[in-house]
């Protein structure tokens, strides 16, 4: 008489998640919604160089600073449990990423305050800059007590150390022409030195196919250069980092098929604030004319079409609870 096969065994049970909301709220939601605001600030743009409808883009903005905000509040429930789960968020790229797009977006939101409350624009604009202060002195804590092999450069650096050009965007309507002027010329060398180390590094080793997104980021400064430079009446200057920006966007559309190699990811949301900021960029440094004023309003548009569909997927891989460990995000 045989004896019937023992059943398999149970699996092992799933861990037990400490009890509370939004324990994993993971930094990677912030990259997305940094592009939807500065998808707003394009549409701004667009309503006074190619007269466009004004309140598209405060539309935009609207919707998209309550995104932030909710999602702010989210993250927020974990340092004020925690406060050493900052250090845990910065230990790897996705979170240093979002952390520093956090912050970035709090600039974004001063801009598209400052025609209807000044005041708080301002109060937001110091909170910016005294959290990207703390975040930059943070993130050279980790770097210096990680291991050598993450102290590599990448185009976060951008965001944590040529993040401050976002500033003048707020600064400018509220007067601050000098100390705009400042950041722009300090911020040129960062990006300039940054470019420089990643091209090198580019060519030495090829990044793994789900970092490659992160390539994107290289687009941003030299679309905000042109920006501010712009608005602050540096035209040639504006005009030079506008053509810098095209050659970059052409390098990223002639190896879009490499960059998404790894198919969709949450990095995927350093697609779009690049692609927003540069298509600002031409609206400003053209003035809405001729063939430059013509591309800026169809990148506007394409955009506009491909920013909110990744923070849609971004936001409800969060929502089925599978963003925090896609992007390592850390837990309390």
């Amino acid at each position: 008489m045989s004896r019937r096969p023992l059943p398999p065994p149970l699996p092992p049970p799933l861990p037990q998640r400490p009890p509370g909301l939004w324990r994993d709220t993971p930094p990677a939601l912030f990259p997305p919604l940094m592009g939807l605001l500065g998808l707003g600030l394009g549409w701004r743009e667009a309503a006074r160089t190619l007269g466009a409808p004004s309140g598209i883009g405060d539309l935009i903005l609207g919707a998209a600073a309550l995104l932030f905000l909710f999602c702010l509040v989210a993250w927020l429930s974990k340092p004020l449990r925690r406060p050493g789960v900052i250090a845990e968020e910065l230990r790897v790229l996705p979170g240093r990423a979002g952390l520093a797009a956090l912050v970035l977006s709090l600039s974004l939101l001063a801009a598209a305050l400052v025609p209807f409350v000044p005041r708080v624009a301002g109060a937001v604009l110091v909170l910016s800059v005294l959290a990207h202060a703390g975040l930059v002195v943070m993130v050279l804590r980790v770097l210096l007590t990680g291991p050598p092999e993450a102290r590599v450069v990448t185009p976060v650096f951008h965001l944590l150390f040529v993040g401050p050009i976002l500033l003048p965007l707020a600064l400018i309507p509220l007067g601050l022409t000098e100390l705009s002027r400042a950041i722009l010329w300090g911020t040129i060398p960062l990006a300039l030195a940054i470019w420089a180390v990643s091209a090198v590094q580019l060519v030495r080793r090829i990044p793994p196919a789900p970092l490659r997104p992160l390539l994107a980021i290289h687009l941003a400064p030299a679309s905000l250069f042109a920006t501010v430079a712009t608005a602050l009446g540096m035209t040639t200057l504006g005009a030079g980092a506008a053509v810098l920006g095209a050659a970059i966007l052409l390098g990223l559309l002639a190896s879009a098929r490499w960059l998404t190699e790894a198919g969709f990811t949450p990095l995927w949301g350093a697609f779009t604030f690049p692609l927003a900021a540069f298509a600002t960029a031409l609206l400003g440094v053209s003035g809405g004319d001729g063939a430059v004023g013509i591309l800026g309003g169809v990148l506007l548009v394409a955009a506009t079409l491909a920013i909110p569909a990744i923070t849609y997927k971004v936001l409800n891989a969060w929502a089925q609870g599978k963003l925090a460990a896609k992007t390592n995000a850390a837990v309390v």
